[in-house]
């Protein structure tokens, strides 16, 4: 397994990093064990995880299957680079007074210790704030991190669904109190959605910071597979991006696959590291199998002709019917207009 340094920092991850959100819900224990095992065997050495998984079983329930298996064998804890989140609300529709979507030192401080427990370990490589807080002041953003950092808790401090004014904001705040600052960015960037390349992708190379794709595989329309009537999330994810399956993109996307001699899900992933910005592309898995491509995918070595017939197959105008739906939260997955409601409130 290929790997690299996480944008400025000097820690290094695997160019695939092994996403958990299924855990606990979608995959039993004993599987989630077992794709644990077998990435770790590849070579896989970034895990991603957040205190919000847990689908069926509830938030914190994602960390708590990774905190088992760290358990079980106390040598992987070392041989791992283990991220998780912070953001979201995890009390669902209460209200509940500093338990609302974002973050404060007050809420922070008790989640990072529920996460340390949840997972069983004494520290967090990245910690990552899950979706900016526009209401956040960069002085307590970044006096509640450089605490945690000053314990030992939290060792490198990352964002995801940040736009590129806010890594740029924050980063220059860590500048000025001689912090670090945020050394990686996860945003949904593949080749249906591009949105990315046009501020937060300039926004990482300037600032050194690591990006972090998640949806490699657009929700599987990438990987070959076309939305079924009864599987809500792809048909869903399909009306999201505006785009139709069925249309002779996809077809001739195929074909250029074929041609290469590699399937289409290999072919997204491996593009997707052909960007100098990203560091590591997180795949979710939900079944063992389901690892076969991915090590496939970090070795590919594709040619600049195919990189540039594939540039021209889905141009930066690709993903702009999500953007222009959702902006100014384009460069957001989970939970964009209420995050717009807020930013407006």
């Amino acid at each position: 397994m290929k790997c690299t340094k996480l944008g400025r920092a000097n820690v290094t991850v695997s160019r695939i990093c092994l996403g958990t959100m299924f855990f606990g819900g979608w995959t039993e224990e004993k599987e989630a064990f077992r794709i644990m095992d077998r990435a770790l065997d590849m070579g896989i050495n970034f895990f991603d995880t957040a205190n919000i998984y847990g689908g069926t079983e509830g938030p914190g329930q994602t960390e708590s299957i990774v905190g088992r298996w760290l358990a079980a064998d106390k040598s992987r804890r070392d041989r791992i680079v283990l991220a998780t989140k912070v953001f979201w609300s995890l009390v669902g529709s209460q209200d509940v007074p500093n338990e609302e979507n974002g973050i404060s030192a007050y809420k922070v401080r008790r989640h990072v210790e529920d996460s340390l427990r949840r997972l069983q370990t004494d520290r967090i490589d990245l910690y990552q704030v899950h979706h900016i807080d526009r209401r956040i002041t960069p002085e307590e953003y970044w006096n509640t991190f450089a605490r945690l950092e000053d314990q030992g808790k939290v060792l490198y401090e990352g964002a995801s669904n940040f736009p590129g004014w806010g890594l740029v904001k924050f980063n220059v705040a860590a500048k000025q109190h001689g912090r670090l600052g945020i050394v990686s960015e996860q945003s949904q960037y593949n080749l249906l959605n591009r949105a990315p390349e046009l501020e937060v992708v300039p926004a990482c190379l300037d600032q050194g910071i690591g990006l972090i794709p998640y949806m490699p595989l657009g929700g599987g329309l990438l990987a070959g597979k076309k939305p079924k009537s009864e599987d809500q999330r792809s048909t869903h994810v399909a009306r999201e991006y505006g785009v139709d399956p069925e249309s002779k993109r996809f077809t001739d996307y195929s074909k250029l696959c074929t041609d290469l001699g590699e399937s289409e899900a290999i072919v997204s992933i491996a593009w997707v590291p052909r960007n100098p910005t990203v560091s590591s592309a997180i795949v979710g898995i939900r079944r063992l199998e389901h690892l076969d491509g991915p090590e496939r995918a970090a070795e590919l070595e594709s040619s600049d002709e195919v990189m540039q017939r594939l540039d021209d197959h889905y141009d930066i105008n690709t993903g702009r019917a999500l953007q222009k739906r959702t902006s100014p939260e384009a460069y957001a997955w989970q939970d964009r207009r209420a995050a717009l409601r807020a930013s407006q409130a």
